[in-house]
This record gives C-alpha cells, structure tokens and sequence, in this order.
C-alpha cells in the first residue's frame, strides 16, 4: 500500500472527487447565466452531469468490497464526466460559455478522466479485502 492510498479514508479525500466538485460547482456558477430558455435542457443537463460524477465516486467508495460493482460506479463516472464535455461543447457552439472558459472546465474533465481509468486499473488497491 502506498503512502498517498493510506491518507485516504474518505471518498471525500480523492482528489479526482475534490476536482469533480470544483468543476461541478464552477459549471454551476457560469450556467446561472444561460439563457432561461435553457432551463429545463442544457442548464440541466450540464449541472446533473458534472454532480452525477460526484455522486457516482461516492457511491463507488461505499462499494469497494465488490470489484465489479466498484468498477461498474467508476464507469459511471467515466461515462458522466464525457457527458460533460459534450454539454461544455454546446455551450460554447450556442455561445453560452467562453470558450477559453470552456476549454479549462474541458481540460479539468480530462484530468478527472485519467484518475478514473487509473482507478479502474489498479482496482484492487481500492478494495477493501
């Protein structure tokens, strides 16, 4: 067991979930200013999104005395943080966002993306046995 893995006792303490929540919460703050008639379509979209990879890490944590329901919440989360990038996309092609912006929050999702597949691959350090 590595250091780093020792100092995580929570799912709160990764920080794949630290930067998904970031970026949620900046998704959050620059959509308020969408327009109202995205309402109900993108400006939910977006926020259910980029939230949903949250919820899903903390749900992988609580199950990782199963690998494939570990594995499967992960995916999860992979499948969510792209769903975000794709509705950062939108935003920028309706011209809602900023595209340097857009591109950072982007840049932030990849990050989130690699740390997932990382987990995904060294799943058995996650696990508890």
């Amino acid at each position: 067991m590595n250091v780093e893995r020792r100092l995580i006792k929570r799912y709160r303490d990764l920080e794949v979930y630290q930067t998904a929540f970031d970026a949620a919460m900046e998704i959050f703050e620059l959509s308020k200013q969408f327009p109202k008639e995205e309402r109900y379509s993108l400006t939910d979209q977006i926020r259910r999104s980029s939230r949903s990879v949250c919820a899903n890490l903390g749900e992988a944590w609580r199950k990782r005395r199963y690998k494939a329901a570990f594995i499967a919440k992960l995916s999860d989360c992979q499948a969510e943080a792209t769903e975000t990038q794709i509705w950062l996309e939108f935003s920028v092609k309706c011209h809602y966002l900023e595209t340097e912006r857009a591109r950072a929050l982007y840049k932030s999702y990849d990050k989130i993306l690699g740390q997932l597949v990382l987990m995904v691959k060294n799943s058995d350090q996650w696990l508890i046995h």
